[in-house]
C-alpha cells in the first residue's frame, strides 16, 4: 500500500469532480462490502464537499453495512450548525445513505482534550484500514484540524506516533477542535485530497516545495509513504 507518488486528477468544474469522486468512493466501499468485511469512510466537514455528499448519498450500495466517521470535529454540540457532524447528517446521511452508521467524534466531554481518548475508542468499532479517507485543505495548508501553530502539531503530524485523536486549536472560532492524527488518517486503503480554486492549488504547489511541515501541515501528507493519495482539483 505504501506509495510516495501523489496522483493529481484535475476537472473542468466542481460538478464534474464531484461525480467522479462519488463514483470512486462508491467503488471503494462496494469492493469492501463484496469482500465481506463491511466498509468504512472518514470525511471532513466544511462547505466544499456538500455537493459530493449529496451525490454520494444516492449510491445504490448496502449502506447499512457502512460505518462513517469524521476526520475532525469542532468541539460543539452536534445539534449546532457549526458542527461537522451536523453537516454530514444533513447532506450525506440522507436518502439511501441514511442507513449508514455514524461514529461521532463529539462525546460531551468538557473539552476536546478530555474527550480525545473516548473519541478514538469509538472509532475502534469501524473496519480498518479505512476503505476511503476524504480530506480537504485550507488556505493555510491545514488538513483535518491539523492547523499551523496549534500546540501539539508536531506530534500530531508524526507518522510514527500511535494513531489516535488529538485536541487542536484553530485560528478562527470555534477554536477548539478534535482531529484524527496523521498516523490515524494514513490507516487507509485510499486517500483523496479535495481542493477547489486557484488559490488552494497555489498552496498545494508551495507545499510540494522544500519547507517545514509546521508551516504547511499538508506537506506531511504529501511526503508520507504509507498510503496512496490522489488530489482532486477543480477551478
Amino acid at each position: 500500500m505504501a506509495s510516495s507518488e501523489i496522483r493529481e486528477r484535475p476537472f473542468p468544474s466542481q460538478p464534474a469532480l464531484n461525480a467522479a469522486l462519488a463514483q470512486e468512493i462508491t467503488r471503494a466501499l462496494q469492493q469492501s462490502l463484496e469482500a465481506g468485511r463491511g466498509a468504512s469512510l472518514a470525511v471532513p466537514g466544511g462547505r466544499t464537499p456538500v455537493g459530493l455528499f449529496e451525490l454520494l448519498s444516492q449510491a445504490a450500495i448496502a449502506w447499512q453495512r457502512v460505518g462513517i466517521t469524521l476526520t475532525d470535529e469542532r468541539w460543539v454540540d452536534p445539534a449546532s450548525e457549526g458542527s461537522n457532524e451536523h453537516l454530514v447528517r444533513t447532506h450525506l446521511l440522507r436518502g439511501a445513505a441514511a442507513a449508514a452508521s455514524l461514529v461521532s467524534l463529539w462525546n460531551g466531554a468538557p473539552d476536546a482534550r478530555l474527550g480525545a481518548e473516548a473519541s478514538w475508542t469509538g472509532i475502534g468499532s469501524l473496519p480498518r484500514p479505512f476503505d476511503f479517507v476524504l480530506l480537504g485543505m485550507g488556505d493555510d495548508g491545514h488538513f483535518a484540524s491539523l492547523f499551523p501553530g496549534s500546540p501539539g502539531l508536531d506530534a500530531a503530524l508524526d507518522p510514527q506516533r500511535s494513531p489516535g485523536c488529538v485536541a487542536m486549536r484553530a485560528p478562527v472560532a470555534p477554536a477548539e477542535r478534535l482531529s484524527l492524527t496523521l498516523s490515524a488518517l494514513l490507516d487507509a486503503r485510499q486517500i483523496a485530497l479535495l481542493i477547489v480554486g486557484e488559490a488552494k492549488r497555489a498552496v498545494l504547489q508551495r507545499a510540494r516545495q522544500d519547507g517545514p511541515v509546521s508551516e504547511l501541515p499538508v506537506r506531511a501528507l504529501l511526503r508520507q509513504q504509507r498510503a496512496p493519495v490522489t488530489v482532486y482539483w477543480a477551478p
